[in-house]
């Protein structure tokens, strides 16, 4: 009896309780939301005004959004940076996209020197004679970034001016300068066509695309088809049919077929109206993509060949026969930043644990954290993959890139990374600053690098305000409507330009 009434007590309090909680959450149903319109409220009355009002229409909360705009100042590295003129969601881990090549070519510049140049060195394990190789020849890659045609054949012609011409053997290509797994090149968005999706080889020739030029000829009603690099046994078309009517989406009316490794067909037209356009297309077959461009380049300069171009090692015994350097660091970051080229940057990425070891990623990781580490003390370490955006899993924050920012802007590579960074509305990856906005008082007066993904849309780099200050700029968006915010990027750099003292 006492159990039951003590069950019957428990239940009724319980049932006291309940009513209780009803009745304060029916008297203040926002109660345990209560705080985040006000966050929000806070965010938004620190955004200007123009700027808030292009991400609303954009339809991007500014909860997804991440912005520092601060006075570059000449304090050291490891001291407090100044006050930001505007700091939103500062410490939160974000994708930045391609804005993750100013780490890697920021840790390139300070640890390799903007000096510094790649190596392509060409062996040989047999006697010359009279010009004839009576054995293999070696053409060993470094890991350079930019070995495109005009340098290949400069190569080619200095190991025929040094006396051979006829190679009994074969031309065997060696990559061993890095240690990297096979990729797939559709991995990343399923368009292994797409340049950006190249893989880093040691021995990259050309960025392994193909570089296709229509020019129209009202004449013969057709246009002339031109391509480099040339390629062993690959079948290429010389012109294709003119069609009338706008210029619109012209690669797709070329019905393109890019599928067979050793021929290109285009089985559509191309349109009149769109004048001389180029088109970049990554090879099929990324594996023979070197041995045809060198086997077709080497035969071009003149050489003869018994055996054929393969991939293979140089023997620890074989003859130094020529070297030939890279371009400087300082002109490969250029591309890499103002062109935002991803190869390239995975190339630079890896060099820096190839200067130790065969080059990888992992060991590359390593460098760069230890070089962070180092130099930006107290600053979140970034989350790294391939050391070029072009991945899901990289983070970093916008107060940790500013963090970088300034101390880019005191090192000895100042210059070499800041005249790496695309000039607002005037060239590289922000040029079309111009086109959405041809007033804007932002156009010349902002080095940026730009980043953009799926979901992701970022900018960084320096802004020169009116009054004459300068500024580090960083905003990150990763959200659906990530495609959207460039209006809202314009506005911001035109609010930094347009600073307090001429406000």
């Amino acid at each position: 009896m006492r159990t039951l009434c003590f069950q019957a007590f428990l239940q009724t309090v319980l049932a006291l309780v309940l009513i209780l909680v009803m009745a304060l959450f029916l008297a203040c149903p926002n109660l345990a939301l209560a705080n985040k319109p006000q966050a929000a409220q806070a965010e938004r009355s620190q955004l200007p005004e123009p700027v808030a009002q292009a991400f609303k229409q954009a339809q991007i909360p500014l909860s997804a959004v991440s912005i520092v705009v601060a006075p570059l100042s000449n304090v050291s590295p490891n001291a407090a940076l100044p006050k930001p003129r505007l700091s939103l969601h500062a410490n939160a881990e974000m994708n930045p996209a391609s804005v993750m090549k100013l780490i890697t070519t920021s840790a390139g510049l300070s640890l390799l020197g903007p000096d510094f140049t790649w190596r392509n060195k060409v062996f040989i394990d047999g006697p010359v004679k009279d010009g004839v190789l009576q054995g293999n020849l070696f053409l060993k890659g470094s890991g350079d970034p930019k070995l495109v045609v005009e340098r290949l054949q400069a190569l080619l012609q200095d190991v025929m001016a040094k006396g051979i011409r006829d190679v009994k053997g074969d031309i065997i290509l060696d990559s061993s300068v890095f240690d990297l797994p096979a990729k797939n090149p559709a991995s990343f968005d399923d368009e292994p066509l797409r340049p950006y999706n190249v893989a880093p080889q040691g021995l990259l020739l050309n960025f392994n695309a193909m570089l296709f030029k229509f020019t129209p000829d009202a004449t013969r009603n057709e246009a002339k088809v031109e391509s480099e690099p040339p390629l062993a046994n690959v079948q290429l078309p010389s012109s294709v049919p003119l069609s009338a009517g706008p210029c619109q989406d012209w690669r797709t009316q070329l019905r393109a077929d890019f599928s067979q490794a050793d021929s290109v067909r285009f089985n559509g037209a191309y349109p009149k109206a769109c004048g001389e356009q180029k088109w970049p297309v990554a090879y099929i077959e990324p594996q023979s993509f070197a041995p045809r461009m060198v086997q077709a380049m080497w035969r071009q300069a003149g050489g003869l060949l018994k055996g054929q171009v393969r991939h293979g090692s140089a023997p620890a015994n074989a003859s130094l026969w020529h070297e030939a350097q890279s371009l400087p660091l300082t002109d490969i970051v250029a591309d890499i930043n103002k062109f935002s080229n991803n190869v390239m940057a995975q190339q630079l990425f890896l060099t820096l644990s190839s200067q130790q070891d065969r080059g990888n990623f992992a060991a590359s990781k390593q460098t760069v954290l230890k070089w962070w580490s180092q130099n930006l003390k107290g600053h979140s370490l970034p989350v790294l993959d391939n050391g070029s955006g072009l991945s899901r899993d990289e983070r970093s924050n916008a107060q940790a890139l500013s963090a970088l920012l300034h101390l880019a802007a005191q090192s000895p590579y100042a210059t070499a990374l800041q005249n790496s960074l695309a000039i607002a509305g005037v060239d590289g990856t922000v040029v079309r600053l111009k086109d959405r906005q041809p007033n804007s008082v932002a156009i010349g007066r902002a080095l940026l690098k730009s980043g953009s993904l799926r979901d992701v849309a970022s900018l960084a780099g320096y802004v020169d305000g009116l009054s004459g200050k300068r500024y580090v700029f960083v905003v990150i968006v990763n959200h659906p409507n990530a495609n959207a915010a460039r209006l809202a990027f314009d506005r911001l750099l035109e609010w930094t330009v347009k600073d307090e003292k001429k406000s």
